[in-house]
């Protein structure tokens, strides 16, 4: 018994729990950052950076254009779809397979179509970057890769930033949280993100890994109207972490709705609001909640006080031809 004691002993003295060398927990209704760890800390980010890529696309390209691969890819290492010179492409597809098999060869055809050069779409990526207050973020490439150019520097808090806003595009999150695609030679392609096939609440998520970078990964799960982000940089056993750390968001808090998605009439103007506004609140604590709101020339405005921090959303109308009054839902 006693050497069996012994053996117990020395077995979980090397039983290290799993650290991230900085990490964010974001509630994605409100922005609000639940928990973290060194989360301005600036560091290569490896293919989680592929987020800025698809979005910058998305919002610059169009999904079915087509045209010949370039000989661009030739100077690109690392995982490929394993595109050729002359290739018939479509945007769609490479963006499916920079975000499910994180194609870097993908990521250069994206960046030189939309942009024109991968110089161009990369000062499109910073642009967008300093727009969503990005502050320690910047941008050399669009696939991550950081071996030659130092790679794409960013945080764990400036990552979530960037999913939250991404998943506002229904086709970033389409693409993103699919577990698989079919193209056009009949063949497969499986996310590279194993959470999708074994955690229901996942909706979204990019992995990442350079030996200077270590492992990145950003996920996203959604239950009981609450959304949760996670990031985490330089981290082992990372698939296990978001897991947790979603389910205790998921555990500890709520959502309180400001006001849902709709058509909205006020003032004489009508106002879409294409996504349910809420906050998230933890169980079984008081807070203090103010909401308050007004209309001028066309322009409604949400400001949301929460324990004191202030959120606010503003929303364009357009300008009814019959006047009506109140507020109609």
């Amino acid at each position: 018994m006693r050497k069996i004691l012994v053996g117990l002993l020395i077995f979980v003295s090397f039983i290290v729990p799993a650290r991230a060398e900085s990490y964010c927990v974001m509630n994605g209704n409100d922005g609000t950052v639940m928990e973290e760890s060194d989360m301005h800390k600036a560091q290569s980010v490896a293919s989680i950076s592929k987020i800025m890529t698809a979005i910058v696309a998305i919002e610059n390209g169009n999904l079915e254009d087509k045209w010949q691969v370039s000989d661009e890819i030739l100077t690109v290492d690392g995982s490929s779809i394993y595109l050729q010179v002359g290739d018939q492409v479509d945007l769609r597809t490479l963006l499916y397979g920079l975000m499910l098999r994180s194609g870097n060869d993908a990521a250069v055809e994206i960046a030189v179509h939309v942009g024109g050069s991968q110089e161009n779409f990369v000062q499109m990526m910073n642009d967008k970057a300093v727009e969503l207050g990005m502050n320690d973020t910047t941008f050399h490439n669009p696939n991550g890769l950081d071996e030659k150019d130092g790679g794409n520097i960013s945080s764990a808090y400036d990552m979530a930033l960037l999913m939250r806003y991404a998943l506002r595009n229904d086709t970033f999150k389409e693409i993103s949280g699919s577990p698989y695609f079919d193209y056009a030679n009949h063949a497969r392609w499986m996310n590279k993100n194993k959470l999708l096939f074994s955690y229901e609440p996942l909706t979204a998520g990019k992995t990442g890994f350079t030996k200077k970078a270590g492992r990145t990964l950003v996920t996203s799960a959604q239950a009981n109207d609450l959304e949760s982000i996670v990031v985490t940089l330089n981290m082992g056993d990372d698939f296990n972490f978001h897991e947790a750390k979603h389910e205790q968001m998921f555990a500890n808090y709520s959502a309180y709705v400001i006001m849902k998605a709709g058509t909205y009439h006020i003032q004489n103007y009508t106002y879409k609001i294409e996504e349910t506004i809420s906050i998230a609140l933890q169980n079984d604590s008081e807070h203090d909640v103010k909401i308050n709101s007004r209309c001028d020339n066309g322009v409604f405005t949400i400001e949301v006080i929460k324990d004191g921090e202030q959120l606010e959303y503003e929303f364009e109308g357009v300008k009814e031809q019959t006047a009506k009054k109140g507020w109609f839902f």
